[in-house]
């Protein structure tokens, strides 16, 4: 198969590496429905938080403070109401879950997808390092902070990425999550992206009948995510990328927005999504005792944040 055949080709759901956020909610009326999702602001987050107002959903946006939420919201056509979350301050996070409890909405939906990548040097907060902290810890809060709010047939949706193959060889490290003892960019990223997996497996095995958990893997998308690249690397994704392998902003919020919204996913709960069809996780993504052990240990940095 040639590489253009490649990217043009569909799965089982009738859509794939080039499906865009619209195409895959083409004649959804999702009118009465109500999502949150995180990182609305820039990129990812804007485009689902867009395509789910015109397709007549009230979104619930958030962003590091009510401003940037705010300004998001305005800058798209239909109900789209702004929500300060800092998902590196625990207590933002929980007066963000208070917030979205008293609008009096329930959720029909969150897309956990805010997140920050591949920090150059290590930086740590409340004992953790940021991007497990933000990427991972911040989303726990938040969604079990929000569990009664989900309608009967609520859906989470975590957004990881391909990187969660490819983190620290033991996959989590447990024994540090400060990253005192090692740090690399990647390697975190991987870990906190990892860790997406495993919570929503997680959860997935919590969360009563008819609910669902899952995580998807957008794409390689040129974003403000790789803000923190060095500069030759962010001028590479900008300039030669896109034409070779980058998916448009459109493509990159297509799979989060399809498993968040179609109704063939109607209670599938649990899986991993790339190009808008289930894929194989990596080997730490389907361990148990991976998943059991994260849960456990989440919870405990939980109640002392």
């Amino acid at each position: 198969m040639s590489i253009y055949g490649w990217f043009q080709r569909t799965g089982e759901s009738g859509f794939g590496y080039n499906s865009s956020a619209e195409d895959v909610t083409a004649g959804l009326d999702l009118s009465g429905k109500t999502y949150l999702v995180t990182g609305s602001n820039s990129g990812l987050g804007l485009e689902t938080m867009r395509v789910l107002a015109m397709r007549g959903a009230r979104v619930l946006g958030c962003a590091r403070t009510q401003e940037k939420a705010d300004a998001a919201c305005a800058s798209v056509s239909g109900d789209a109401v702004g929500v300060a979350c800092e998902l590196s301050e625990p207590d933002s996070v929980r007066a963000s879950v208070e917030a979205v409890k008293a609008l009096g909405h329930p959720l029909d939906g969150i897309v956990a997808n805010a997140g920050i990548m591949a920090l150059p040097t290590r930086e740590k907060k409340h004992g953790l390092e940021m991007q497990f902290l933000t990427n991972h810890v911040g989303h726990h809060i938040l969604i079990t902070g929000l569990l009664d709010e989900l309608t009967e047939d609520g859906r989470v949706v975590m957004l990881s990425s391909s990187a969660h193959r490819g983190p620290y060889r033991q996959g989590i490290r447990f024994d540090d999550l400060s990253g005192d003892e090692h740090y690399s960019a990647w390697g975190a990223y991987g870990q906190s992206k990892l860790a997406n997996v495993l919570f929503a497996t997680g959860l997935a095995k919590r969360l009563p009948e008819g609910q669902t958990a899952n995580a998807v893997h957008p794409g390689v998308i040129a974003t403000n995510l790789g803000r923190h690249m060095p500069a030759p690397m962010r001028a590479l994704l900008n300039t030669v990328a896109p034409v070779a392998f980058l998916k448009n902003v459109g493509q990159g919020a297509a799979t989060q927005t399809y498993v968040a919204t179609h109704p063939s996913l109607s209670g599938v709960t649990g899986r991993y999504f790339e190009d808008c069809n289930e894929a194989r996780p990596s080997a730490f993504g389907r361990d148990e005792a991976m998943v059991e052990r994260l849960w456990e240990t989440t919870e405990s940095l939980v109640a002392d944040l």
